[in-house]
């Protein structure tokens, strides 16, 4: 009887072993462009900048990718420009996504777009420097600082009236996971010296870093903001969408490489998951 019980034990420690394994396992994957959705080991969906519908995304060449969206808990953004907030809007209204962004360009969303009101509020708006915890304590969002614009566009305009409305001031995010990868999520910037205190402070496992120049960093720029904020690993975003921007990935890899940073190179569609704070191979979708 007692040998029983041990190997009801033995057994009952093995799927507990197990289950933890499963729940520390967080997916990054990249939808092109700037857009990124994260899901932690407890299964919260987080999207950030979510223009899905752009010409990167292979979801987008024969389907609209926003019906393929089953389940989104939260919205981040990090400015206003049509890149960005992307399809915020249509995934708010199909899943009940909670908006999280600056206060001007949720008010400004909610007026001209028409993103659900009771989907924000003084929890999820918020400001530079300031952090929030959400889904029942399992992440931290932090809002940094970003060098850039942020206009959005007016869809009411008349002759008089805007095209471009004001958004806010830019931003980038930490998403700090508990049990898994603290994530920098750079938004558009220029790079800037303070890029060092976010790393103080955050200590970020992975940096997802414009490349793209032009309206951005650099590659080699971007390189060295990796190195500021100390990320262990660097993933390159907001490049080949459009002819004016950089095309290859190669000079920032080579770069980041050089200064003993690890490189994640994914294609649109692709994800990494992370064990705890360590990542593993990319997967294509």
């Amino acid at each position: 009887m007692n040998a029983k019980l041990g190997r009801y034990a033995v057994t009952a420690v093995l799927v507990l072993m197990t289950a933890t394994r499963a729940l520390a396992e967080t997916t990054l994957i990249w939808h092109g462009h700037a857009a990124f959705e994260i899901v932690t080991p407890n299964g919260v969906v987080l999207l950030i900048d979510p223009w899905l519908k752009n010409p990167v995304n292979p979801l987008a060449k024969d389907k609209d990718p926003v019906a393929g969206i089953k389940e989104a808990d939260y919205i981040l953004i990090t400015h206003g420009h049509f890149d960005h907030v992307g399809d915020a809007v249509a995934i708010a209204k199909k899943t009940g996504a909670r908006l999280i962004t600056n206060f001007e360009l949720g008010t400004n969303l909610k007026k001209l777009q028409g993103y659900p009101k009771d989907q924000m509020g003084f929890d999820s708006l918020m400001n530079i420097g300031g952090e929030i915890i959400i889904a029942k304590g399992e992440v931290l969002v932090a809002m940094t600082p970003a060098v850039h614009s942020s206009g959005m566009g007016n869809p009411n305009a008349m002759e008089q009236a805007p095209d471009v409305v004001y958004g806010g001031h830019p931003s980038g995010f930490v998403v700090q996971i508990k049990n898994g990868p603290t994530i920098y999520h750079t938004g558009d910037t220029a790079y800037f010296r303070d890029m060092e205190l976010i790393g103080e402070q955050y200590q970020p496992d992975v940096a997802l870093v414009n490349i793209g120049g032009h309206f951005g960093m650099e590659p080699l720029m971007a390189a060295r903001a990796v190195a500021s904020v100390r990320a262990k690993w660097a993933v390159p975003h907001h490049y080949r969408t459009f002819p004016v921007l950089t095309q290859d990935p190669k000079l920032f890899s080579e770069e980041v490489t050089r200064r003993g940073i690890g490189y994640l190179y994914m294609e649109p569609g692709s994800s990494i998951r992370f064990e705890g704070k360590t990542p593993q191979a990319a997967d294509r979708h």
